[in-house]
């Protein structure tokens, strides 16, 4: 701890430095006309050339009156050759007082080194922010045909808190959050030219609801109301398939105060989409071209790795009811049990079932443990007990289930879609059924919105709608498997 007090003060005192020397070490900008990969892709038309690149010192090689270090910027790293010769003289003096994690902008020549190194040799050097503190440097090291990395800047919780270091000492992890701003561009892209509009709805709601969890609770003071952080944008964005709209879509930050785990966090990104005149049927095969078309445009392919599993997202994907489904992968036939019987068969599954559970949460546990996690290749689970789905339309051909799917890839699903409930007596009598839920203990059961009901009560045309979770998104195309890996900055316990 000493020996780092130690860095800081000297860094410091090199600002004090800098100072005397009538350079400012944190200056206003700098006309950049290059980034590194660029500069590398097109040397043969750069050569020679005259290039100005910024970025971040990553390594420095001193050599009495020249040098070279390597300049890192959004896109990679680049040689920089120094010569006090080809600069003026307090340029090198401050070149000199250079650390490993300093912004400079270089000026100079493209050329290639006698190793094969393209580099630039500088003409003009500036320092543009001096850090204090010093970078935990990942070194790396070849051997053979293998890189081997080490000294790695790999504590996880670290990582996680301090993303701003992650970025700039572990090159990769950018590269996840690149493709997710591709997959994102894909999805508009997609529904875009499939005519839907996008729009916005209110983040912060009087009565919360769209989905089945607890909110979290803050106040307005003018209004001197309670509002809740929004757990889904789904009766606002009927609201306006009310309204006359027929194709809409939002790209929604949705805030759930419940468990977090590696693959939840309390506040989460999912686009939201509803069609009117179509049906959970239609829905299916345009999740299938959704996806499909966002796996090739950001990978090139429509097979990806995901851990041990190649998967593969040509269609059509596999369908299954979750009647169907649990009683495959657990022998058990659920599809005519009571409420009574279902509780004795998680039991003898060994499941713990609690007293506030009912019928629907009976039977999302017994999937959630022994079928979610066995369906690695593209599947639609569909037809769900309406006690799970308060806002699906009844099943046309069974009034005890509704026509509902989640889309579950990789042991996870990854989205949620239904034929939308569009009958505003069947709405209210599933609120309050919902209700008696949050008397028996369910806190997470959903509540009865009034001016939702009124809405339906005007004629809500037949419509379909559709959730994907955005951060599972990215985790499957980038393999990753923890949300934090996809979030840039996830939520954590504060630091002590």
């Amino acid at each position: 701890m000493e020996e780092y007090s130690d860095l800081l003060k000297l860094r410091r005192d090199k600002i004090n430095t800098l100072h005397d020397l009538g350079v400012n070490p944190y200056t206003y900008g700098f006309d950049s006309t290059h980034y590194s990969e660029q500069i590398v892709r097109d040397f043969e038309k750069l050569e020679n050339e005259i290039v100005s690149i910024a970025g971040r010192v990553m390594s420095v090689r001193l050599m009495g009156k020249a040098a070279f270090f390597h300049v890192q910027d959004q896109d990679g790293k680049i040689q920089i050759y120094i010569r006090k010769d080809k600069v003026d003289e307090v340029a090198f003096d401050v070149f000199k007082l250079i650390d490993i994690g300093d912004i400079v902008g270089v000026k100079g020549v493209v050329f290639k080194t006698r190793t094969g190194e393209i580099s630039i040799i500088a003409e003009h050097f500036e320092l543009l922010s001096k850090s204090i503190k010093p970078l935990p440097i990942v070194k790396e090291k070849i051997e053979g045909d293998e890189k081997i990395v080490y000294d790695q800047f790999a504590d996880k919780e670290m990582r996680y808190r301090q993303r701003y270091v992650d970025l700039v000492v572990n090159p990769e992890v950018k590269e996840v959050f690149v493709k997710r701003s591709k997959i994102i561009t894909s999805i508009r892209e997609f529904l875009n030219q499939n005519d839907f509009i996008e729009v916005e709805t209110p983040i912060l709601q009087p009565i919360y609801g769209g989905a089945t969890a607890r909110p979290f609770k803050t106040h307005h003071n003018t209004l001197d109301i309670d509002l809740y952080l929004r757990i889904a944008n789904e009766l606002y964005l009927k609201r306006l398939i009310v309204g006359g709209f027929d194709r809409i879509y939002e790209f929604a930050k949705d805030f759930r105060n419940e468990g977090m785990d590696r693959f939840h966090n309390p506040e989460f990104t999912q686009v939201e989409l509803y069609i009117a005149y179509k049906d959970y049927i239609w829905m299916m095969e345009f999740v299938e071209q959704l996806v499909t078309y966002v796996v090739k445009n950001v990978l090139n392919t429509t097979k990806i790795t995901f851990g041990e599993h190649e998967i593969d997202f040509t269609p059509p994907w596999r369908r299954l009811t979750m009647f169907d489904a649990i009683k495959e992968y657990t022998k058990v036939d659920v599809s005519n049990l009571s409420e009574i019987e279902l509780k004795e068969a998680a039991e003898d599954l060994k499941l713990v079932i609690e007293p506030s559970m009912g019928y629907g949460k009976i039977i999302d546990e017994i999937f959630g443990e022994f079928v979610e996690p066995k369906l690695i290749q593209p599947t639609f689970i569909m037809d769900y007990p309406i006690e799970m789905s308060p806002l699906a339309k009844k099943h046309r051909d069974n009034p005890k289930l509704v026509e509902r799917f989640e889309p579950i890839v990789g042991g996870k699903e990854i989205g949620n879609a239904f034929s939308e409930l569009n009958d505003p007596i069947d709405q209210r009598e599933r609120f309050v059924e919902q209700m008696k839920l949050r008397d028996k203990g369910d806190d997470e059961a959903q509540v009865l919105d009034e001016d939702y009901v009124r809405a339906l009560e005007y004629g809500m045309p037949p419509t379909a709608g559709l959730g994907i979770g955005i951060d599972r998104l990215v985790m499957l195309l980038t393999n990753s498997h923890s949300i934090r890996d996809v979030i840039f900055f996830p939520q954590m316990r504060p630091e002590n």
